[in-house]
């Protein structure tokens, strides 16, 4: 709105230059684009994200399967792990010796972690392996790939509209710079004989 009152407040005054009315018109156009093409682009960015990031869930929920593990005993070293970046109870995990069914019948043995504090050796607990019968993390449910695609669309929005803001700043700032120029080469004109009678000042 303020672009647009730019626009026609400067339509018409004696007072208006050139560059004062192509600022205006700039700051018009970016905030036309800003409401326009930032959300396409956001769209654009969420759409695919989203279509990918499905085919990845379709995908990890093919190729991995899920089984239970039983604890035969608690691995050597340190007995919790815990996420660094996450402070919740539930980034805690328990490292254990575990035997679980692979996917094609076989029986495997191997170190895994799980979300109890206190595994005891006969507990029994969900874990996800792949076609090999390697433990591998839990696939990605829609939910998640929504929100991820949700984000990123919201990211490339508001990276659109950022780039189109700062274009017209850079626009405006060398704007400013012509005109000091011109005020300069102006001013160093007239600078002897500023101010003096007879000399049409």
């Amino acid at each position: 709105m303020r672009a647009a009152a730019g626009v026609w407040r400067w339509r018409g005054n004696p007072l208006c230059r050139t560059t004062d009315l192509v600022e205006a018109w700039v700051a018009f156009a970016t905030v036309l684009l800003i409401i326009f093409v930032a959300p396409a682009a956001g769209w654009l960015c969420g759409t695919l994200t989203h279509a990918a990031l499905q085919e990845s869930v379709r995908v990890q929920h093919e190729q991995r399967h899920r089984t239970t593990a039983l604890v035969v005993r608690a691995a050597p070293g340190p007995d919790v792990i815990a996420d660094p970046e996450i402070s919740s109870e539930r980034a805690a995990h328990t490292r254990v010796v575990a035997n679980w069914t692979a996917p094609d019948g076989s029986r495997r043995t191997g170190t895994v972690s799980t979300s109890r504090r206190a595994a005891q050796p006969g507990d029994r607990f969900p874990v996800w392996t792949d076609e090999q019968g390697r433990v591998v993390g839990r696939p990605m449910d829609g939910v998640t790939a929504s929100a991820h695609a949700t984000l990123a669309g919201i990211g490339a929005a508001a990276a659109t509209a950022a780039f189109f803001e700062g274009g017209r700043r850079l626009f405006v700032w060398r704007l400013m710079l012509r005109r000091y120029t011109r005020l300069d080469r102006a001013w160093a004109e007239a600078g002897p004989d500023w101010g003096r009678t007879g000399t049409g000042s």
